[in-house]
């Protein structure tokens, strides 16, 4: 799956493109993500082992080997393990199917399966469980469904219960309430995730609506749930699906829609929540850097004003006053498409221990990085640490309850466990 729609077309598309443009844009601009969103494939490899090249081969290296616990399914967008059950992995596919393994025997089974769109990045993209599932059985999925009558197709996070208690490897999950829906313009830049925070509140990233270049400047459009990071308080035994928590940054302001949490980014492809509570969000690039972000209250991460650090509209002296920079960025020389993960907290790879781990999904590369005491538009780039480049497409992380982190491979579908190399 691509989270970035490179729409490299011949001259000759673009003149007809520009024929008909004033007939029907937006409808012109879907055909064109539709058509050409490239399909990504490994570079072939004689054994299942890293290289490190370019500046990867002057970094510090973290020996690691990548061991696979599941066929899991095809096209995997998101890992999460089942509360209170370590040895329960559950594994989103993008064709709408939700699996779990066991790894302690080796079984799975179908968990759910929902009716997705899957054009471009579309399809079935998060899951997350209330803090409180033990007691109410209560979990969230994000997924792209129902073309509307106005051609735009419809993000809906949906409200999964099963009986509190309940085995999921026996359980019949039930679709209960749509806790929100965002019409999306364009079938790319969705984002998807959904993860509670430790402040037991729901974090719900969503993309600019996509195309290039932001064309509805979304990122920077705080009237709109797109292009930002929102927080809300599931309330799965309340009247109503969520409710806004009153001390979101931007709650009584009319400028602002009271769920934001903070604004400006353009497809935030997995975040995560360090040991101290932050958010670290990894941003999908437009042309030139990826980029990887703490972000806080109120914050203006400045797409697309700026690309990562780089001005991108205006091309040269943007402002910059009120935008908080990145603490990681790389440009395409690395690779094209980042995937955030995990800050590592487990015990198997020592040298990895309080490091983010993430990647870029068409590079094949995987690295960590130290987080930044404090984070402020003084602050220096961090230095990353290559885990090496490898055979796969990572599109996903998961994290268990031991603190090891786990990568999938979009191209075979398998699940792997970073461990000691």
């Amino acid at each position: 799956m691509s989270r970035r729609t490179t729409l490299l077309a011949t001259g000759a598309v673009l003149a007809g493109l520009a024929v008909l443009a004033a007939l029907n844009v937006e409808g012109l601009r879907r055909v064109a993500i539709e058509q050409l969103t490239p399909d990504y494939d490994v570079e072939a490899a004689s054994d299942f082992q890293p290289t490190y090249a370019g500046k990867d081969a002057d970094r510090q290296r973290v020996p690691i080997t990548l061991t696979q616990m599941a066929p899991g399914v095809p096209q995997p967008t998101d890992i999460q393990f089942v509360p209170g059950d370590d040895s329960l992995m559950i594994v989103l596919g993008k064709q709408g199917t939700a699996k779990w393994f066991d790894l302690s025997d080796g079984s799975s089974g179908v968990l759910l399966e929902v009716e997705v769109l899957t054009a471009s990045e579309e399809g079935l993209l998060g899951l997350a469980f209330h803090p409180d599932y033990a007691q109410n059985g209560a979990f969230y999925i994000n997924y792209v469904t129902n073309r509307r009558s106005d051609g735009r197709d419809i993000s809906r996070v949906h409200e999964v219960r099963v009986p509190p208690g309940a085995d999921l490897r026996a359980a019949k999950p039930e679709l209960k309430r749509v806790l929100m829906e965002v019409a999306q313009p364009y079938q790319n830049h969705d984002a998807g995730q959904l993860a509670f925070g430790p402040d037991g509140q729901l974090y719900i990233g969503w993309g600019d609506g996509g195309y290039r270049y932001d064309p509805h400047n979304h990122g920077q459009d705080t009237r709109t749930w797109l292009g930002a990071m929102l927080r809300v308080q599931a309330t799965p035994d309340g009247p109503e699906p969520y409710v806004v928590p009153a001390d979101n940054p931007f709650v009584g302001d009319e400028r602002y829609q009271p769920e934001i949490w903070a604004y400006g980014l353009r497809n935030p492809w997995r975040y995560a929540f360090a040991p101290d509570g932050r958010l670290v969000v990894a941003d999908v690039g437009q042309d030139l850097y990826e980029e990887v972000s703490v972000v806080g209250a109120g914050d203006n991460m400045g797409w697309k004003i700026r690309e990562a650090t780089h001005c991108f509209e205006p091309k040269e002296d943007c402002p910059t006053q009120g935008l908080v920079d990145p603490i990681y960025e790389y440009g395409r020389d690395e690779g094209q498409s980042i995937t955030g993960g995990y800050v590592y907290t487990g015990a198997a790879v020592p040298a990895l221990q309080g490091l983010y781990v993430f990647g870029d999904f068409v590079g094949g590369r995987l690295w960590a990085i130290p987080l930044p005491a404090q984070v402020s538009n003084s602050t220096p780039l961090v230095e990353a640490r290559t885990l090496g480049r490898w055979p796969i497409l990572p599109s996903t992380f998961g994290q268990d309850a031991r603190g090891e982190v786990y990568v999938a491979d979009f191209a075979s579908g398998a699940i792997y466990r970073i461990d000691p190399g």
